[in-house]
């Protein structure tokens, strides 16, 4: 678990989850839609370098290879722009093992920009922050959560098979109507207990 502030002011700020490159059962576990795990990862590399500068930073919010060679993990990885960062997934045998610019264990309580942001493999229903505007990002579940206006799953199954820009995320949370759980009851609650007052 990391309280950190690596993100202050590099050129722009990506976050992406779960390519899981190498690992051929993603194809159908996720219903990508590639004949092969080559062609799998020659375009999800493709797409990375398509969006990301080499001064760019990427938060890889785990889950980076699987089921493949510690080499085949380290050539994709060498070819893969920007300042990378690595927060722990579940399916991280492989990705432990590279150079990243940083790895986390657990959670990345940090800012990026001017948002406080709640890094995890994992989707949390609470987290710290959430009643003041802190923003949680996820991977994990290739897709299968809907966004909330502060929490969004930024796997590679949401974006196009490609790191997405943080202000892309900003712009789908704001077109999002539905409040986080925890935000949601307690504003009720709020309004029980005022209702109860007046």
């Amino acid at each position: 678990m990391t309280k950190t502030k690596l993100s202050n002011s590099p050129a722009r700020v990506f976050l992406t989850a779960d390519h899981h490159f190498g690992h051929q059962k993603v194809l159908g576990m996720s219903g990508r839609p590639f004949a092969s795990v080559a062609e799998h990862d020659e375009y999800l590399i493709e797409a990375w370098n398509a969006s990301v500068g080499p001064q760019d930073e990427v938060w890889h919010l785990g889950d980076f290879a699987y089921k493949c060679t510690a080499e085949h993990a380290a050539r994709v990885f060498s070819r893969l722009n920007g300042v990378k960062r690595l927060v722990h997934g579940n399916h991280e045998d492989r990705g432990r093992a590279l150079p990243w610019d940083s790895q986390h264990e657990g959670f990345v309580d940090t800012k990026i920009g001017d948002h406080r942001v709640f890094l995890c493999h994992y989707a949390f229903r609470a987290w710290p922050g959430a009643f003041r505007g802190t923003l949680h990002f996820y991977g994990h579940t290739h897709g299968l959560l809907p966004d909330t206006r502060q929490s969004c799953d930024v796997g590679v199954d949401r974006w196009q098979y490609r790191p997405a820009l943080f202000a892309e995320i900003l712009a789908r949370l704001e077109a999002t109507e539905a409040l986080p759980e925890e935000v949601a009851l307690g504003q009720a609650q709020d309004s029980q207990r005022k209702a109860k007052q007046a």
